[in-house]
């Protein structure tokens, strides 16, 4: 994994997660595949394995750089802007 400078940004303590699931999703009457949760925000969206990738879009909306998977058992991180993983 590497570091990337957007890392250092991030609040401390984590934002709390905004709901439990992507709320997009249910509006649209999808299922997410799994879920990610912005670090800077709490927006909990889907990955880009589900139909409207909403994590993804969520960024390129807010440019808010680093998301960490909200899977039960996972803790990797994710640099949309670096394209990396931290």
């Amino acid at each position: 994994m590497s570091e990337c400078p957007h890392v250092a940004e991030l609040p401390q303590p984590e934002p709390t997660p905004l709901s439990e699931t992507c709320l997009e999703c249910l509006a649209a009457g999808s299922h997410p595949v799994q879920l990610r949760l912005c670090l800077a925000c709490g927006h909990v969206g889907c990955c880009d394995s589900s139909p409207l990738r909403h994590a993804t879009r969520h960024h390129e909306e807010t440019g808010h750089p680093v998301m960490r998977t909200f899977e039960p058992g996972e803790s990797w991180r994710w640099c949309f802007v670096d394209g990396v993983l931290v």
